[in-house]
């Protein structure tokens, strides 16, 4: 919610229940005064790329094959070595879209890309 949306219900609250005062009304408002702020900030990025949380490669298979994937830290990509196919990992999220994936090559070690 919006500082000021916050403040409106604050406000409200107090002219409805007079016998609330406005520091008990501000204690259980004001932690949710600086929640996260990044809803305001939509269109600014931050810098730091948030880790991608390995406990998903429980859940996760490929999209193609249906089997595990294995998750490459050098490369931040979740690999399907049967399909020779590397799935990115973008802020900690995986884009499992079959057409965004990057075939690699199993015997030479070199990497085509898919992406233009």
């Amino acid at each position: 919610m919006s500082q000021n949306a916050l403040r409106i219900l604050a406000t409200e609250i107090c002219s409805f229940k007079k016998t609330l005062s406005v520091g008990s009304v501000l204690r259980i408002v004001r932690p949710f005064l600086n929640y996260n702020r990044n809803f305001c900030d939509a269109g600014v990025k931050n810098n730091v790329e948030q880790p991608f949380d390995v406990s998903l490669l429980e859940f996760l298979v490929c999209p193609l094959s249906k089997k595990p994937l294995r998750y490459e830290e050098a490369t931040n990509e979740l690999i399907n070595e049967e399909l020779g196919i590397a799935y990115p990992i973008k802020d900690g999220i995986p884009n499992m879209i079959p057409q965004d994936a990057r075939l690699i090559k199993k015997a030479g070690g070199t990497e085509e890309s898919t992406q233009s």
